[in-house]
């Protein structure tokens, strides 16, 4: 019994040493680790706290824009942009918001909305706010500007959408043989889009688009 006892005791020493050396060590660790996961609980909360948040003023700028309310729009769109702008609800907002402010013929306040979501939106619905924001400069004969925005590649399905409106940019310039080539390229990425299964521009009405196009060559004497 004696030395079960001695044992014990050279046991309960030991691991009091050891807890004197490294206990510091292992409660920071224990603490830093409680904190991460809190925080991480903590950050989810907030979250989806706010993406709720982001949804119901998106709600509030659907009704809007159904309305053709250009004031609570610009309104609601702000909000959304200055304290949800995390959220993915921002940038459809601001492109929703862009192509109301344009029908409203509010074009700087559109140019403005559309150019916040190509920053920020992401894929698709970047091309597609570039694609807005490029026919706002162009009917705002801001050219040079609306080129700038279709210079760089779309993503797949939105080539020909891309120099379709590039041709229609370099025609407003008076630049017709550009123009015809864009829409010859326009033709051409229509073409192929029709080949890919899925694409933007394949899930469309291709037919009457490609006689669109068709009849804009034609007007520039193009084949």
């Amino acid at each position: 019994m004696a030395v079960y006892d001695l044992e014990e005791q050279e046991q309960i020493a030991s691991a009091k040493a050891f807890w004197k050396q490294y206990g510091n060590l292992i409660t920071g660790a224990i603490v830093v680790a409680a904190i991460g996961v809190g925080g991480y609980y903590g950050w989810q909360g907030y979250q989806n706290k706010k993406t709720g948040e982001a949804s119901a003023i998106y709600g509030v700028l659907t009704q809007a824009a159904e309305a053709k309310d250009s004031a609570r729009v610009k309104v609601a769109a702000g909000e959304l942009v200055e304290k949800y702008s995390g959220t993915s609800y921002a940038p459809m907002g601001a492109l929703m918001a862009g192509k109301v402010l344009f029908d409203a013929g509010d074009l700087k306040s559109a140019r403005a909305q559309l150019t916040w979501a190509t920053e920020h939106g992401s894929n698709e619905l970047r091309d597609v706010a570039r694609l807005h924001l490029a026919a706002v400069l162009l009917d705002d004969k801001a050219y040079d500007e609306a080129l700038k925005v279709l210079q760089t590649a779309p993503e797949e399905g939105f080539a020909a959408r891309f120099a379709e409106l590039k041709g229609d940019v370099l025609f407003a310039q008076g630049k017709a043989a550009d123009a015809r080539t864009s829409y010859q390229e326009a033709l051409s990425k229509l073409n192929a889009d029709k080949a890919g299964e899925g694409s933007a521009v394949a899930a469309q009405s291709a037919g009457p688009y490609k006689e669109l196009l068709q009849q804009k060559l034609d007007a520039l004497g193009g084949a």
